[in-house]
């Protein structure tokens, strides 16, 4: 029996100083880890696509290989199609182009080196028109052609920017082939000789029928122009408005200058009616000037004298006498140099009169031309537009006829046959080749993409890098998959393997409560190579890595879960508590999952009592707990009785004071929970331990049940301390095999 004095001591000192019970020792290893969950949509890059394709390689060879083997069957099935051609010359070489230009340089419009509409002659070889004839000659050889099959059976193109034509034609019967080209390249040379030219033919005709009534009609619309010119003696509306214009601002110039003219005449002469006025005309006049200069001297005289003399002496007589004989001259050469000056006035002013009335009467009539102008411009620019009309009809219509004319000229020479039509020997459908090439491509495509899809519906992870970058979780260790572990470990074997009890990862159960775990039947005859294989290396690093999460305070207790059932937790918790043992520690393995319980099985322990008799009944922890055979720090408490509410038993007081006295009386407790999603068993022991180790399978676990599980644990904020990863089937960890 094991010595449970350890777990009593830790009972009774589960009072603290208060007398208040101590039910669980706080997880103070490490701040609580809570991961991010990422998208799942990523990109993949080449290594990824190459890691899918070797992981799919199943469905990529039996896609290619369906596919492959359905497009061997359709080319093998397939009748063979024959097809023959001849190349027809439709435009004279670049020699006969040259010498025509030179011929039609003089003309208006000019004639391109490639003239002929292609894709409309392609058109019209086809026609219904020109094929019924030959249709009708076929059909005595080949009743069953008609111009729906013919056509269908028919190519007709252009041989790059040649001017050569290509024929082609397929059927299933190569005699028919070489019968159909040679009918149909002599129709088109007998067409290309007679009906093209007839059609040109035709086209001239209807030209010259319609160029004597233009002409007669561009003749009419000259004369009338003419006509209109010498009536109204126009030539050019815009420039004789223009001039008409000119002459109207001229006249108002010259009307305006008289009319001022003629008020200053007007002035002048009212002037001259008064005294003022009179005296400044007498100014201007020579002789009064001269006489009046006489007058004055002959006053000085008088006056001169009349100081020596009297008045009445000779001298001042005879001078009053030659001022008396003067005076009147005056009078007389005022009165006419008066008269001169008013008669000059008035004849200016009846002058500019008259000038002003005749530029108002020419003026008047220039302004009716102005005013009629618009009216001649219209019916002259009307005239001119129908000319330019008819004349543009005229030139077209003579255009037309010699392009005409020069095409007749070039089609003189008929279509040439550069390549006559030979009877094809060799199918050109199927082309085997090509086919099998173009269905391994389509194969492999359709394969890798079908294995793309796959693995895009597919909601598991495959690799390490997937498990470390989607989740965000320390990756404790990844235990290999060995195929010889699938046997159930035999108890003899087991006594003689004292260190460590190791069983198989990958095939946990998967569903009932019967379900078993492999386990290890004999790996090695000896010890020293049991220890060595790369199994038991796996699980010393977890256990070292797990002890290894803190510095300052030793992990005493886990719980070992996974999101899943059948993921390999029982087996792991298992296995570890064996590793732990055989590195020193006392190690405590609780089977806490009262749903499946598994750990009795692992371990060849009866289940007829265990935790779920403790805490629901009145037995005693140290008769529950028993101690594994071949290893004596190994203690194990099973299960026992599966309970109707076991997750009540898991939530009570007495479940948390067992848990608090666990933890005190063992170097580490091992809880194996049931799966994290849909239960909330593993939550509840996750919050009284020191964190949880979630169990992950390779190619199994589902992702968004994972994703679950931690969603589940942030929310009942327990610590994960990170992830196992199971059955991995990689080379990664080669490591191991290290000697």
């Amino acid at each position: 029996m094991m010595d449970t004095s350890a777990l009593k001591t830790s009972s009774q000192n589960g009072n603290n100083n208060n007398g208040n019970r101590i039910y669980l020792t706080p997880s103070s290893i490490q701040p609580q880890f809570l991961p991010r969950l990422e998208g799942q949509e990523d990109d993949w890059n080449l290594v990824q696509v190459l890691g899918i394709a070797k992981r799919r390689i199943l469905v990529i060879a039996g896609v290619a290989i369906v596919v492959m083997a359905a497009v061997v069957a359709i080319t093998l099935k397939q009748k063979p199609v024959y097809e023959a051609k001849f190349r027809i010359l439709v435009e004279p070489v670049n020699s006969d182009d040259s010498k025509l230009s030179k011929i039609t340089s003089g003309t208006e419009g000019k004639v391109d080196k490639s003239s002929l509409d292609y894709e409309t002659q392609i058109q019209v070889l086809k026609s219904p028109e020109l094929m019924t004839s030959i249709v009708k000659e076929l059909q005595v050889s080949y009743p069953e052609i008609n111009y729906n099959s013919l056509v269908d059976s028919l190519t007709i193109t252009r041989l790059g920017e040649t001017k050569i034509i290509e024929i082609r034609y397929r059927s299933y019967d190569p005699v028919k082939i070489k019968v159909v080209l040679d009918q149909l390249s002599q129709a088109y040379l007998k067409y290309s000789l007679e009906d093209r030219q007839t059609n040109l033919r035709q086209g001239i005709q209807f030209v010259e029928k319609q160029l004597p009534p233009l002409q007669k009609r561009v003749d009419g619309i000259q004369q009338q122009v003419q006509l209109f010119r010498q009536q109204y003696n126009l030539t050019d509306p815009d420039a004789q408005a223009k001039q008409i214009s000119d002459q109207v601002r001229l006249l108002a110039d010259q009307r305006l200058a008289i009319n001022q003219q003629l008020a200053k005449a007007k002035s002048i002469f009212t002037s001259l009616q008064e005294r003022e006025g009179a005296q400044a005309a007498f100014q201007e006049a020579p002789i009064y000037q001269q006489l009046v200069t006489q007058l004055r001297q002959l006053e000085s005289q008088i006056a001169y004298e009349s100081t020596r003399f009297q008045d009445d002496s000779p001298p001042i007589q005879n001078l009053l006498e030659k001022r008396e004989r003067l005076l009147p001259l005056v009078r007389k050469e005022a009165q006419r140099a008066w008269t001169i000056k008013i008669t000059e006035v008035a004849n200016e002013i009846q002058t500019l009169d008259s000038q002003s009335q005749v530029l108002g009467q020419y003026e008047k009539r220039v302004h009716q031309e102005v005013e009629q102008l618009p009216v001649l411009a219209r019916e002259y620019t009307e005239l001119q537009r129908n000319l330019q009309v008819a004349t543009e009809s005229l030139n077209h219509f003579l255009t037309t006829r010699e392009t005409l004319q020069i095409e007749i000229a070039q089609t003189q020479v008929p279509w040439q046959l550069v390549q006559a039509p030979t009877q094809p020997e060799a199918p050109v459908s199927p082309d085997i080749n090509r086919n099998l090439v173009l269905g391994f491509v389509a194969s492999t495509l359709l394969g890798i993409s079908s294995a793309l899809l796959a693995e895009k519906l597919d909601n598991t992870y495959h690799t390490v890098d997937a498990f470390k970058e989607k989740l965000k979780l320390p990756l404790l260790g990844t235990l290999p998959f060995e195929k010889q572990l699938s046997s159930i470990q035999n108890p003899a074997v087991a006594e003689k393997t004292p260190t460590a009890k190791l069983t198989n990862l990958s095939s946990e159960e998967s569903s009932g409560s019967v379900a078993l775990v492999d386990r290890v039947s004999k790996l090695v005859k000896d010890y020293g190579h049991y220890e060595s294989s790369k199994f038991l290396e796996a699980f010393r690093v977890l256990h070292t890595n797990i002890q290894l999460l803190s510095s300052d305070q030793p992990i005493r207790s886990i719980v070992i879960s996974s999101a899943s059932p059948a993921e390999g937790k029982s087996t792991i918790a298992f296995n570890l508590a064996q590793t732990a043992c055989a590195m020193g520690q006392r190690v405590l393995l609780v089977d806490a999952d009262l749903r499946r319980p598994q750990i009795h099985c692992l371990s060849d322990l009866n289940n007829l009592w265990g935790l779920s008799s403790v805490i629901s009944g009145n037995m005693a922890v140290e008769t529950v707990t028993r101690q594994m055979p071949s290893i004596s720090e190994l203690s194990i408490i099973t299960a026992g009785p599966i309970p109707p509410d076991p997750t009540k038993l898991l939530s009570s007081q007495k479940m948390k004071q067992l848990m608090a006295d666990f933890h005190e009386a063992f170097d580490l407790v091992i809880y194996d929970a049931p799966p994290l999603v849909g239960l909330a068993d593993a939550s509840l022991l996750a919050s009284h331990t020191d964190g949880v180790v979630l169990v992950a399978r390779m190619h199994k676990t589902d992702r968004s049940r994972l994703a679950q599980a931690v969603e589940s644990l942030k929310m009942t904020r327990g610590n994960i301390l990170g992830m196992v990863l199971n059955c991995h089937k990689g080379n990664s960890l080669g490591y191991y095999n290290y000697q």
